[in-house]
C-alpha cells in the first residue's frame, strides 16, 4: 500500500522510518511512503500557511489553500483521506485492519489550533488517537503508520498479530521468559507444565480478568461463551 502524509513538519518522520518493522515494510515493497510538505504549496516567499481565526481567539489556523492544494496533488480515485483531529472517531485496532486494506491512504496532519473547518469537508473521515491534545498531527500519523504497517502481509509473522491486545476485544494475557525464577519472583507453574490445554485456558482467563479489571468498557462489549463464564467462575484470580 501507499501512504501519503501531508504535514508542515516533514523532518519528524526521518528517524522513525528506521524502526525495524517500518524499515522492513519499506524495503520489501509492502509499504510506499510519501511525505508531503504543505509549505511547498503556499504562495510567496514567506510560505504563508496559517492565519488567525475569524471571530478572535488564541492561536493560528491552517489555511485552506495550501492544505487542499497539497491534497489535490496526491489524491487519486483509490485514495482514502484521514484527517487527524481531537474531535475524530477514536482510533482502534479495527480501524488499523480496515486501513491496511486501502491501496492509498492519505493522512492530514493538523498543527497550531488545527484546520480551517472547510478543509475537513474534503476528508473521508476524522480519527483521534486519544482524549488529549498534541502539538501537531504528526505524532498521531506515526501511530497510525506503525499500527498499519505491521499488519501488511509478510512484514511480521501473522501468528504474532493474531493473539494481541484488542484483536478479539480483549487485553493480552501476561507473558514471561527466562529465567523462570528471578530473585524469587517466579513464572506461574501452569506455563511450565507442558499441558497446552491448561495453558490455553489460563491465558484466556488472564485476558478476561485483565480486561474486566482495566477496561470494563471493552469487557461489557464481549459476547462471552459458556467456557469464558466458567473460567471466570472456576479459576483463581491470581497469579
Amino acid at each position: 500500500m501507499k501512504v501519503s502524509i501531508l504535514t508542515i513538519c516533514p523532518d519528524v518522520f526521518d528517524s522513525f522510518l528506521n524502526m525495524p518493522v517500518l524499515a522492513r515494510a519499506l524495503r520489501d515493497g509492502q509499504l510506499e511512503l510519501e511525505v508531503v510538505d504543505i509549505r511547498e504549496f503556499a504562495p510567496g516567499s514567506f510560505r504563508h500557511i496559517d492565519d488567525s481565526p475569524f471571530g478572535g481567539g488564541a492561536g493560528m489556523i491552517l489555511r485552506c489553500q495550501p492544505v487542499l492544494d497539497a491534497l489535490a496533488a496526491v489524491r487519486s480515485p483509490e485514495s482514502r483521506t484521514v484527517a487527524l483531529t481531537p474531535s475524530g472517531t477514536p482510533y482502534t485496532q479495527k480501524h488499523a485492519h480496515e486501513l491496511a486494506e486501502v491501496p492509498h491512504l492519505i493522512l492530514l496532519c493538523g498543527h497550531y489550533e488545527g484546520f480551517d473547518a472547510r478543509i475537513l469537508k474534503h476528508a473521508d473521515e476524522e480519527l483521534s488517537i486519544g482524549d488529549y491534545i498534541l502539538t501537531g498531527g504528526e505524532t498521531a500519523a506515526l501511530v497510525l503508520l506503525d499500527s498499519i504497517a505491521r499488519l501488511l502481509p509478510g512484514v511480521i509473522r501473522q501468528a504474532s498479530t493474531e493473539d494481541e491486545s484488542f484483536e478479539d476485544g480483549l487485553l493480552e494475557y501476561p507473558q514471561y521468559t527466562q529465567p523462570a525464577d528471578y530473585n524469587g519472583d517466579t513464572v506461574p507453574d501452569v506455563l511450565l507444565s507442558g499441558d497446552h490445554g491448561r495453558i490455553r485456558r489460563w491465558r484466556r482467563h488472564q485476558a478476561l480478568r485483565l480486561t474486566r479489571a482495566r477496561r470494563p468498557d471493552l469487557f461489557e462489549q464481549l459476547d462471552l461463551s459458556d467456557e469464558d463464564l466458567a473460567l471466570l467462575e472456576e479459576l483463581p484470580e491470581e497469579p
